[in-house]
């Protein structure tokens, strides 16, 4: 009895042994590999790096590590995607969906910092007050940290007109100009009506309040009302 014991252990052994090998023959690949982490985030850098063509200044992206403990079967094609309502700026989360040979989505965290010019009050500023030239100057940082419509050119603010108190240091926003009131409510305009060829004026009087290059709508002298450009001096294009 003691000699067949060691025999039957080794037997038993072997036994274990080939169901566990047959067990992993037909298991799927997929489960035994993940996916790599370098794939997936070189996918997330090519669609910010091409989101971010284009714009001014210069361009940082860093992307975050996929976990290599990851769980995420192998994918054959990797398609890296923003979701609605995000754009390639500051803090984002990105997603990469996998559609083949197992569908799935993860989410890799980036930040995109673009270093390049923006403009601060030089003094303080006082509300209607035109901007000019030594109201405002350039200083260079990571446009992204900025607050929202932060202002980035000279020609953006200078002639603009502030709509409140704005003290010497704040980041200058598009919001806090307005742009020189060109029409009045109820002022009487010349309607300029061009086309191919030809330009024809007429008069008419302002039903609202316009700004240079903001849509006015005139009550012409027959009664008809049409829509508008207002330009300074009174005058208000109409298209053919």
């Amino acid at each position: 009895m003691r000699l067949i014991d060691p025999i039957l252990a080794s037997m038993r052994t072997t036994v274990a042994l080939f169901v566990l090998l047959a067990s992993l023959a037909f298991m799927p690949p997929q489960a035994l590999s993940q996916q790599a982490p370098e794939p997936v985030e070189a996918a997330v850098m090519r669609l910010l790096e091409h989101e971010t063509v284009g714009l001014p200044g210069e361009v940082e992206i860093s992307v975050g590590q996929l976990d290599p403990a990851n769980r995420l079967p192998p994918c054959a094609a990797l398609e890296p995607f923003l979701p609605p309502g995000a754009r390639a700026w500051g803090r984002v989360n990105v997603g990469v969906r996998c559609d083949s040979p197992v569908i799935w989505t993860v989410y890799l965290s980036a930040q995109v910092s673009i270093h390049g010019e923006y403009l601060v009050v030089a003094r303080p500023i006082r509300p209607g007050q035109a901007i000019g030239p030594d109201d405002v100057r350039s200083v260079r940082g990571d446009i992204t940290a900025q607050p929202a419509s932060t202002l980035t050119d000279l020609s953006q603010a200078v002639g603009q007109h502030a709509r409140f108190a704005v003290a010497a240091g704040n980041t200058l926003r598009a919001d806090m100009l307005r742009t020189p009131i060109a029409v009045q409510q109820g002022q009487n305009v010349k309607v300029v009506t061009s086309g191919a060829g030809f330009s024809v004026s007429n008069e008419g009087r302002a039903m609202n309040r316009a700004g240079d290059g903001e849509q006015v709508r005139v009550r012409l002298s027959n009664g008809q009302v049409v829509t508008g450009i207002a330009r300074s001096g009174g005058i208000v294009e109409v298209g053919f």
